[in-house]
């Protein structure tokens, strides 16, 4: 009698990249699929494969015309996948695939939270597509061609803490596909406004600039602008002149330093603005704050 042992499906993330070939393998063989969550971000070139009869394609473009592209496909069991090699455009690509017991867990953690995300888990071959932000690129590219130092475990930890970063947008993004409302911050309007709200609070003792604090996130300035106020409701530079003028009062009440230096620390030239603007924030001048 013939007893068939099934593996153990793999618990882990895996964090692929392929910069140079033109497919992922040179043959059309039928390969072994494990139930698993795939996001990949196409940053130049052309997929065809097949999945259980289901035809999928996906084309970023050609090298002098690339527009990348995230594709998130959700395999809720066991198939086989055949590629359709029909392209010599060099591919480009990042490919993350986080197994079934790790959606798994994610989705028992937040059994009420995330009713969307259930909903595309719960669908073999589920797709969504969407054309990702200057941010991801970048993110991609980063996992694409790591820093060269970067070997072994270190190696590992860095492309997936990237891979993190990919995962969480992604998702952010296919709940927001689907629920976004008027008048209320998305989710990718959330984590983008914090992710600008983390790096001002990080450098608000430099000189910041919009262009500045957009470069660092990866988006264009208007829509930095446009995610904070939806996350926060104030502008970027009112949030930045606010937490220089916390950081002033708490100097002034803690050190007693001279008004003019508690401008300084606030970002103003003149001392009477630095008044003026003090006084309109905590009704008082700064000289009653002072210790």
């Amino acid at each position: 009698m013939n007893i068939r042992i099934k593996p153990e499906i793999p618990q882990h993330l895996f964090v692929g990249a392929i910069d140079g070939p033109s497919t992922c393998t040179p043959n059309d063989n039928l390969h072994d699929v494990w139930p698993k969550f795939l996001v990949m971000v196409l940053l130049q070139g052309q997929q065809h494969f097949v999945m259980d009869g289901e035809h999928f394609r996906i084309d970023a473009g050609d090298a002098g015309s690339a527009e990348p592209l995230v594709f998130m496909l959700n395999v809720a069991r066991g198939c086989k996948l055949q590629f359709i090699n029909e392209t010599e455009t060099p591919l480009r690509k990042v490919m993350i695939s986080a197994p079934l017991p790790w959606i798994e867990r994610l989705i028992k953690s937040q059994p009420t939270s995330m009713p969307k995300l259930r909903s595309f888990f719960s669908r073999h071959l589920a797709e969504f597509r969407f054309s990702p932000n200057r941010h991801l690129v970048q993110v991609a590219e980063h996992i694409v061609k790591p820093p060269t130092a970067m070997t072994g475990e270190l190696l590992t930890l860095y492309r997936n803490a990237h891979a993190f970063d990919i995962l969480c947008q992604a998702c952010a993004i296919l709940v927001s596909a689907e629920t976004e409302t008027p008048h209320r911050p998305t989710v990718l309007s959330r984590l983008q406004g914090e992710r600008v709200r983390d790096y001002i609070l990080a450098h608000v003792r430099e000189n910041l600039t919009l262009d500045r604090i957009a470069r660092h996130v990866g988006v264009s300035t208007s829509s930095m602008q446009r995610h904070f106020k939806e996350r926060f409701g104030m502008t970027v530079s009112d949030f930045i002149r606010q937490k220089r003028l916390e950081m002033a009062r708490s100097a002034l009440e803690r050190d007693g330093i001279p008004i003019s230096q508690a401008a300084y620390i606030a970002g103003y030239r003149n001392p009477s603005s630095f008044t003026t603007a003090f006084k309109k924030t905590y009704g008082v001048s700064p000289k009653h704050r002072r210790a």
